[in-house]
């Protein structure tokens, strides 16, 4: 080898169905027991082994590096609002990446670039945290409502705080007139 090593190339057999604009960054294989597969992030994303969808780089709630074990934690829609989406923490998935390389950085970089605004307030009977995240690929922001453990989803005056709450981020992050 001379100065510059080459990257691993991932196997054409493990190469998800990408769309013409999507691009691999990084990917690690798994070895959990359960079946082989990848982990590969692109662009637009995360395919993660036994699914045959990517996951959108907003739709990640949560990803944790052990040092060995790849933890995400998807969200999952509650309900559709005006202008925004009620989620819930979908059930996390756990891998070992076998030779992880550059994937958990670029799954950190990548979910954290994603979140353009947080916030976590009180509602009635628990908390929520109000998120605008960027999608990869689309202009704009995706706004989401992520309601604490035990706060009431389907409680009237939960919903109603969440819209206010939803109504007066996006009323502060909305760009002035120029």
């Amino acid at each position: 080898m001379g100065l510059f090593s080459r990257k691993p190339k991932l196997p054409p057999a493990d190469r998800p169905p990408l769309t013409a604009d999507e691009r691999v960054l990084a990917w690690a294989a798994v070895g959990n027991g359960e079946g082989d597969g990848v982990v590969v992030a692109t662009n637009l994303g995360l395919w993660l082994p036994g699914r045959g969808h990517r996951l959108g780089w907003h739709d990640i709630l949560k990803a944790v590096w052990s040092g060995r074990e790849l933890t995400v934690t998807p969200a999952e829609t509650v309900s559709d609002r005006d202008g925004y989406t009620l989620v819930a923490d979908g059930p996390a998935e756990t891998y070992f990446l076998l030779d992880p390389r550059e994937l958990p950085h670029q799954v950190r970089a990548r979910v954290t670039r994603s979140v353009a605004y947080t916030e976590h307030q009180p509602v009635p009977g628990g908390a929520a945290r109000v998120a605008a995240r960027r999608t990869a690929g689309a202009d704009g922001l995706t706004w989401t409502v992520r309601l604490d453990p035990g706060t009431p989803a389907a409680d009237e005056t939960v919903l109603a705080e969440t819209d206010r709450l939803v109504g007066v981020a996006r009323a502060a992050t909305a760009p002035a007139d120029l």
